[in-house]
């Protein structure tokens, strides 16, 4: 057998708002965690441009067998110019902002009118 429920005295009332509530961040601005850490990345490849460019290089040509002592102690890696542009352009997501794709249409969606008139 199930017990009648009582509801609180507030019940029903809505409940205050915080006294902080919608004092967040602007919509738009950057959460500061994220500029930091993309100015981190920034920072590391600009520091480190010719290393990044030589570690591009070898992926793409390829790097040989690497031994010392008689024992390999890197394999031999064939050519990926494929997997140096894939690198690189994640390399350039940390770099440059991703630019979100739009589509311009016209009235109702139809085909976008272009009108160009001469100034005389």
């Amino acid at each position: 057998m199930s017990r009648p429920t009582t509801l609180l005295p507030s019940a029903g009332k809505p409940r205050p708002k915080p006294p902080n509530a919608g004092k967040g961040r602007v919509k738009g601005v950057p959460n500061r965690v994220t500029v930091e850490f993309r100015e981190t990345v920034q920072r590391l490849l600009d520091d480190n441009r010719e290393n990044v460019a030589k570690w591009i290089a070898q992926i793409a040509e390829g790097a040989p067998e690497v031994k010392v002592r008689g024992k390999v102690i890197h394999a031999a890696r064939p050519p990926d110019p494929s997997g140096a542009l894939l690198r690189l352009s994640m390399l350039a997501d940390y770099a440059a902002p991703k630019l979100s794709r739009t589509e311009q249409v016209g009235e109702g969606g139809g085909p976008l009118t272009i009108v160009i008139r001469k100034e005389t």
